[in-house]
C-alpha cells in the first residue's frame, strides 16, 4: 500500500510538469518529500508500467555550454499512454471527443441525427462516430481509459435512464450497460445538462467559479448545477429538471408559447426554436411575442434555481442558435424576481459543451485512479 501510494505522488507530480519541462531525479526528490531511493524504484516501475519515460536529452546549446558531463537523467509523463473519450448522444446530433491523459483533445466527430431516429438507430449512430473518431486519429479502442457520455433525462448510477422523454425509447433504457459492450474501459453516464456545466467549469465560461448554474435552454429546458465546485445531481438525479415546471398548474408549454401560429411546435424541434428567434431579429412582432413569452417562462423556472441555489453565475447554453438575444432580458427579470440576481453569461462551448462535459467525466475518474492519493491507500 505504501508502494502504491508513493507511485501515486510521484506520478502527481510528473503529471503537474507535463505542460512545462520533464523533473530529473533530484527535482522529484525536492517535489515530492520523499527519500531517492524511494523516488528512484517508483519510476523505474512507473517506466515499466508505461505511464512514465525517460526524457531525451536536451541539445548542447539549450543545456548551455558551461554544462560538462553525462546530463542528469529526466522523466515525463506519458500523456499518450491511454485515451479518453467523451460522448454526446441527444435529439438532433451525436458528437464525440478525444484527449490524451492531460485532457488534452486530439480530435473531435459530430454526427446529425433526426429527432425520431429509435434508441437502436441512435444507439448505432453514437457507435458509428465514435468508430469514425478512433479511425482518424489512430486510436485503438483498447488504448481508451474510460468513456463519458452525456445525454437527456434522469440518469441513475449504473447509466440506466430512468426517465428521458426528450429521445423516443430512451425512458427505461440501460444506456450504460448497452455501452459497455462496445467498450472494455469504464462508461459513465451522466444528464446532460450535468455535463455541460462540468465543460463550462472546466474549459468555458465558468473557470474560477464554483458556485454555478448552467441552463440548456429550449423547447425542454434543463439545468446542471455546481455547488461549491462539486456537481449536485440530487437524490435521484433528478436535480435541475426545470423543463418539468410547466406541470405545475401551468398548462401552456415551451412548445406553445414559442409557436407563431396556432400550432404549437414539435417538442423535439430545436431548429424551429433557432428560426423564431431569427425572425424575433429580423422584426417579425408575431416571433418577438412568441420570444418574449418563452424568456417569461425561462425566467420564472430559472429563477427558482437561483433561488435556492444563490450561484455566483448563470451560464445559458443550449442548442438552439440566437441565445444572445435572451441574454438582457434575462438579466432584467432576474433582478426582479431573485434577491441576489447572478451574473449572466453565454456558453462559451456552444454546442460542444456536452461533449466536452462527457469527457472531463472520464478524466476525473481516471484523475481519481492514478493521481489520488486516497484512491491510492483504498487499493
Amino acid at each position: 500500500m505504501l508502494r502504491r501510494i508513493n507511485s501515486t505522488v510521484v506520478l502527481r507530480t510528473l503529471r503537474g510538469s507535463a505542460t512545462s519541462s520533464p523533473l530529473t531525479l533530484t527535482e522529484l526528490v525536492h517535489a515530492t518529500e520523499l527519500s531517492r531511493p524511494t523516488v528512484e524504484g517508483v519510476v523505474e516501475g512507473l517506466i515499466e508500467s508505461g505511464l512514465v519515460a525517460e526524457a531525451e536529452d536536451e541539445p548542447a546549446h539549450i543545456r548551455g555550454s558551461a554544462r560538462r558531463g553525462r546530463p542528469a537523467r529526466r522523466f515525463r509523463f506519458r500523456a499518450e499512454a491511454g485515451h479518453l473519450l467523451g460522448v454526446e448522444i441527444g435529439p438532433h446530433r451525436v458528437a464525440a471527443v478525444l484527449s490524451d491523459l492531460t485532457g488534452r483533445i486530439t480530435g473531435s466527430v459530430a454526427r446529425e441525427v433526426q429527432e425520431t431516429a429509435t434508441a437502436e438507430e441512435r444507439l448505432d449512430r453514437a457507435r458509428g462516430t465514435v468508430a469514425e473518431l478512433l479511425r482518424r486519429t489512430d486510436v485503438a479502442r483498447d488504448a481508451l481509459r474510460a468513456v463519458g457520455v452525456g445525454t437527456p433525462g434522469i440518469v441513475e448510477a449504473d447509466g440506466t435512464v430512468r426517465l428521458g422523454t426528450a429521445l423516443p425509447g430512451w425512458t427505461g433504457l440501460p444506456l450504460g450497460e448497452r455501452l459497455r459492450r462496445s467498450f472494455r474501459c469504464p462508461v459513465l453516464v451522466e444528464n446532460d445538462a450535468n455535463a455541460g456545466v462540468l465543460a463550462e467549469h472546466w474549459k468555458g465560461a465558468a473557470r474560477g467559479v464554483d458556485d454555478v448554474v448552467m441552463v440548456l435552454a429550449g423547447l425542454s429546458p434543463g439545468a446542471g448545477s455546481l455547488i461549491g465546485g462539486r456537481l449536485h445531481r440530487g437524490f435521484g438525479g433528478a436535480a435541475g429538471e426545470i423543463g418539468a415546471l410547466h406541470l405545475l398548474g401551468r398548462e401552456a408549454t415551451p412548445e406553445r408559447l414559442l409557436s407563431t401560429t396556432d400550432e404549437p411546435l414539435h417538442p423535439l424541434d430545436e431548429a424551429a426554436v433557432a428560426r423564431v428567434f431569427a425572425q424575433a431579429k429580423g422584426g417579425d412582432e408575431r416571433a418577438r411575442r412568441a420570444m418574449d413569452r418563452f424568456v417569461a417562462r425561462l425566467v420564472h423556472d430559472v429563477a427558482a434555481l437561483v433561488l435556492a441555489l444563490d450561484p455566483e453565475l448563470l451560464v445559458v447554453g443550449g442548442w438552439a442558435s440566437g441565445l444572445d438575444g435572451v441574454l438582457d432580458p434575462l438579466r432584467g427579470e432576474l433582478e426582479r424576481y431573485c434577491l441576489r440576481p447572478p451574473r449572466v453569461a453565454l456558453s462559451l462551448l456552444g454546442d460542444t459543451a456536452v461533449a466536452t462535459g462527457a469527457l472531463r467525466l472520464a478524466l476525473d475518474h481516471v484523475e481519481g485512479e492514478l493521481f489520488t492519493v486516497e484512491t491510492a491507500a483504498a487499493v
